[in-house]
């Protein structure tokens, strides 16, 4: 069977659904955090699905609103894949996820597009000639990031930037580069985020490595200290941040957490054997390297179980 790549859900009349019905009963529907579009659409997926003989089907969204849509039933995916343990733990807390295990890791960067006018300015700064946060306060330049109500992406450039701060000992540096938290000139989706720097609509944006190496566009890499990629330096420096945001009414303080994708079967998954066969297989040495090709890197830390959510 040939694989197929959803990026979205499509309402069929009823008709229709029954008779897809016995025809998709071996669908993977994979929901993932919407930066690994590349590596999960093009690569996990299709080569997953063609091993297994079945349908993969893949739908990327920012991983707290992905978490949420699952919790409230609106989407019932075999398999979910978030970055971080926040979006887990939410779904832990509906007894939907048992336990996450990791299967890559990445780090914060300042992706920008090649064909700005401020594409050598953000190339001086990769090579350590520049300073990257004044190349981001230069007049003109534009700057994308996502919202940090629904993606993790959007806390970490947040938690990236006020950890600048101290590294660098420039107070309000945070305010400067990305305006009020809620910037509406700055805030798009993730899965268009790095498609707007690709097409030139913006001068530069957050980036995790991974997503932006497979994108093939440039970046300036972060020091470790602020790009949330070592658990090593959670202690001493990513520990040290916070800021409160508001979700659904309520104010809500938020902590940086080591930039680790987590896989996990849904307890009500369509398919459990398959969803595990699939988190296996994301695990395994030709999954692995399938990561490592497209950027990323070898998992960090334990599984995360449902026994040490957070309540």
């Amino acid at each position: 069977m040939r694989p197929t790549v959803l990026f979205s859900c499509l309402l069929l009349p009823l008709t229709l659904a029954v008779g897809a019905a016995k025809a998709n009963a071996e669908d993977l529907y994979v929901a993932y955090a919407g930066s690994m579009g590349a590596v999960m659409d093009l690569h996990l997926g299709p080569d997953f699905a063609k091993t297994r003989g079945v349908d993969y089907r893949g739908e990327g969204q920012g991983a707290y609103g992905l978490a949420r849509l699952i919790a409230d039933h609106k989407i019932r995916p075999d398999v979910f894949v978030s970055i971080t343990p926040g979006p887990v733990e939410i779904l832990q807390q509906a007894g939907l996820v048992r336990e996450a295990y990791p299967v890559a890791s990445t780090q914060m960067c300042i992706a920008y597009s090649p064909d700005s006018p401020y594409a050598k300015d953000f190339a001086a700064a990769a090579q350590g000639k520049k300073a990257w946060y004044e190349v981001l306060q230069m007049p003109g330049v534009t700057f994308g990031r996502t919202d940090p109500r629904t993606d993790p992406q959007g806390q970490n450039i947040i938690f990236t930037m006020l950890l600048a701060e101290r590294y660098y000992h420039i107070p309000g540096l945070a305010q400067k580069i990305l305006g009020e938290q809620m910037n509406p000139r700055q805030i798009l989706t993730e899965p268009s985020l790095l498609t707007r720097l690709k097409s030139g609509q913006l001068a530069a944006s957050s980036g995790y490595l991974s997503a932006v190496t497979s994108q093939k566009l440039p970046c300036v890499k972060l020091p470790p200290e602020i790009n949330l990629s070592d658990p090593r330096y959670a202690k001493d420096w990513y520990d040290k941040v916070q800021f409160t945001i508001s979700v659904d009414g309520k104010d809500k303080v938020v902590h940086p957490q080591p930039l680790v994708f987590y896989a996990a079967v849904l307890t009500d998954a369509p398919h459990p054997q398959l969803g595990q066969e699939f988190v296996d297989f994301l695990r395994s040495a030709t999954g692995q390297k399938i990561f490592r090709d497209n950027g990323y890197s070898a998992p960090h830390g334990p599984a995360v179980e449902a026994d040490n959510k957070k309540s």
